[in-house]
């Protein structure tokens, strides 16, 4: 289904849908007047009627008009595009490829959400990436699982009971969680174990808790410009964790039957 490409063609389109969906229909008159049962008026132009019928916004029905399901559509993408232009300023959008039911999809993600956005624009003295593609990849990645997870600290007040129908020796909210939140704490812990003690804290601050470097260092009395290397190596292991080098190829052996003498390459 195509847009109305004109501005102004858009906005009467829009006024006209509103007027519909509002009245729940309108009669169209021999004047060309659309007359709602409230005793609502509004004289739109056959040009633009011509066009929602075309679009299928709206369906003519003897003397009748009324919008189709489409036209709630049309109307809330026209709100989001009108929203862009302000929010367009918080965004750096890029096709990013993710899986879904076990199949590669692309979709369009917000790198400036990523908390290793900035990171990922820093240079090497020789013009190189700081962090390599795999490296921001796995600290996406763990960011993903522990959100799935439910680790995330809690920012807002909780409105449910303390108590609510919990037997004796059960064990609180972790029957709660599903078993698409325990996979994902699993994979955390796994992570987090194969990065190690040392390196694994920075990584969790800067890819789970989204601190910057600065706050790292403060926090843990770091050098200055020190973090940003440990996080390196951190993601570098986490990186080898969820894609293992390819182990040495072995020699091939072949058994040949009695009289075999196998070529000698030259």
């Amino acid at each position: 289904m195509s847009e109305v490409p004109e501005k102004a063609n858009a906005a009467e389109m829009a006024r006209l849908l509103r007027f519909l969906l509002s009245a729940g229909g309108a009669a169209l008159g021999g004047d060309g007047v659309l007359s709602a049962g409230n005793g609502r008026y509004r004289p739109p132009s056959p040009a633009l009627l011509a066009e929602a019928l075309r679009l299928g916004l709206v369906r003519h029905t003897g003397a009748r008009l009324a919008a189709t399901p489409e036209a709630r559509a049309h109307l809330k993408r026209r709100l989001c595009e009108a929203q862009t232009p302000f929010a367009g300023q918080h965004r750096d959008l890029a096709e990013v490829v993710v899986l879904r039911d076990g199949a590669r999809q692309t979709a369009l993600a917000n790198r400036l959400e990523s908390p290793l956005a900035a990171l990922a624009r820093l240079k090497e003295k020789t013009g190189g990436a700081f962090l390599p593609e795999s490296a921001i990849a796995a600290g996406e990645r763990l960011h993903a699982d522990f959100t799935r997870g439910g680790l995330q600290p809690r920012t807002t007040m909780s409105w449910e009971p303390r108590i609510a129908g919990r037997q004796k020796g059960e064990a609180g909210a972790a029957r709660e969680l599903t078993d698409t939140a325990l996979a994902a704490r699993l994979r955390v812990a796994r992570a987090v174990e194969a990065i190690g003690p040392e390196l694994s804290g920075v990584a969790l601050d800067v890819c789970c808790f989204m601190k910057g470097l600065e706050t790292v260092e403060r926090e843990r009395q770091w050098p200055a410009r020190s973090a940003k290397l440990l996080l390196r190596a951190a993601l570098m292991a986490l990186a080898r964790h969820y894609a293992p080098p390819a182990p040495a190829g072995r020699r091939s052996h072949a058994w040949g039957a009695e009289g075999y003498r196998p070529e000698l390459r030259r």
